[in-house]
């Protein structure tokens, strides 16, 4: 009887425990984003952050608080020789916390863990199979890459030049995050985790039609705003729609309304307004 009750108090304050602890994780949260902002943090965001000084105030509040909670939350780890510093961290998760601006309940990229920080260009083991029986196996060098089981890898390198070159179409944070979103539900095909059930016939007919034009743009030899990357595959195209919203918001305004003001209904947030203000 004893080794019973054992058994059953134990059961319980498992229970127990999984069912207080999304409330546990949400007053952790809370109180992380109420401490004070460090100013030698809000330094680093003024300096390599372009679009920084052209959020609204209450933006920018959202985002520091979220950068307490992801840096709480989230392991950094440097990668073949680079030694990662606050200053490095803060920018990774000040882009990558861009993604969650004005969202009522952000949940941080659930799936993340580690950030992997090399100094630059990378190379990574890609495995084909050639018959059922024949796998080839090649090195290929990497900017990035956001991995299914807990991990996003980033070259420095790359992230620098990303932050001086801010309206060029091309960012490696916005990419690899954006397909954090997509993993969420275990799919990655380019359609992340919507609010309303509804939503998803628009998001499929918005998104396959941006994705079918840039396919025939880039087999025509086109110039487009969307870079051609996209054209890869479905979720290559919604990473590459979304650093081309935050980063050339009047372009793909321009030239793909409908594109623009479905991220701008998911992402909750109007990039083309930073560059007026």
């Amino acid at each position: 009887m004893i080794e019973l009750a054992i058994i059953l108090l134990t059961l319980g304050l498992s229970i127990a425990g999984l069912l207080l602890a999304p409330t546990i994780t949400q007053w952790r949260r809370d109180r992380l984003r109420k401490k004070r902002f460090p100013p030698q943090w809000e330094t680093t965001l003024e300096k390599h952050l372009p679009f920084y000084a052209s959020l609204l105030s209450d933006e920018r509040r959202q985002l520091k608080e979220h950068i307490q909670v992801f840096l709480a939350e989230k392991q950094f780890i440097g990668c073949g020789g680079l030694e990662v510093t606050l200053e490095m961290k803060i920018v990774v998760a000040a882009v990558g916390c861009l993604l969650l601006l004005n969202r009522p309940n952000p949940q941080y990229f659930t799936k993340l863990r580690s950030i992997l920080l090399y100094p630059s260009t990378y190379k990574t083991k890609v495995s084909k199979w050639l018959s059922p029986y024949v796998v080839e196996e090649t090195q290929v060098a990497r900017l990035g890459e956001s991995w299914h089981r807990g991990h996003l890898v980033l070259s420095w390198a790359q992230v620098s030049q990303d932050m001086r070159h801010w309206r060029d179409g091309h960012n490696v944070i916005l990419h690899e995050f954006a397909h954090q979103l997509d993993a969420e539900d275990d799919t990655a095909a380019g359609v992340p985790h919507l609010p309303h059930p509804g939503d998803r016939k628009t998001w499929a007919d918005v998104m396959t039609a941006g994705y079918e034009q840039l396919c025939r743009a880039v087999a025509q030899g086109q110039k487009t705003v969307i870079d051609s990357y996209g054209s890869t595959h479905p979720a290559e195209f919604f990473a590459v729609v979304t650093e081309t919203f935050f980063e050339r918001p009047r372009s793909l305004h321009r030239h793909h309304p409908q594109l623009y003001d479905l991220l701008h209904n998911y992402y909750q947030i109007d990039p083309k307004q930073w560059f007026q203000r």
